[in-house]
């Protein structure tokens, strides 16, 4: 797939500034629970981008295949504990919002297994990868993660 643009060339300053907040956004939460939000709301946008950087990024943070492989029907496996089906509720209401469908139940799931702060950084972590989902499918964007690794390591030497 070849990019219809490098959005880092394209507008540096504000690129940069939306990596950071995005980095600051997903550091303020577990990182399983970020990844696994991450994957979700790609799997729902259909964004093979996202779903292979952060597919990738979770099993470098220690995450089993089986429940990466079980993401997609979340509702029926019993591998997710009561917090993250309160957060990939939450995420699947967040991600479908054009649906129209009634997010009552997920928000009551996600407020009695997170904090009003969490509630916010969530739905923030929930923004910004339907935001890259967005950037990522509307310029044909396609990270090589072997590639990044590649000159990141020859960069070190």
């Amino acid at each position: 797939m070849n990019a219809r643009l490098d959005l880092f060339a394209a507008a540096p300053a504000i690129m940069k500034t939306w990596s950071s907040t995005a980095s600051a956004i997903a550091g303020s939460l577990d990182p399983s629970l970020v990844e696994l939000v991450k994957i979700r709301s790609s799997q729902i946008n259909g964004c093979a981008n996202c779903i292979n950087l952060h597919t990738t990024e979770a099993r470098a943070n220690g995450e089993t295949e089986q429940r990466l492989y079980l993401l997609s029907a979340w509702r029926e496996a019993p591998c997710y504990s009561h917090r993250e089906r309160a957060a990939l509720a939450w995420t699947d209401a967040m991600t479908r919002l054009s649906e129209g469908a009634d997010r009552s139940a997920a928000y009551e799931q996600l407020n009695a297994h997170f904090s009003q702060e969490e509630q916010v950084k969530l739905t923030l972590i929930i923004s910004v990868i339907n935001g890259w989902n967005r950037l990522a499918l509307g310029f044909g964007i396609w990270f090589d993660i072997e590639a990044a690794r590649a000159n990141a390591e020859a960069a070190t030497k």
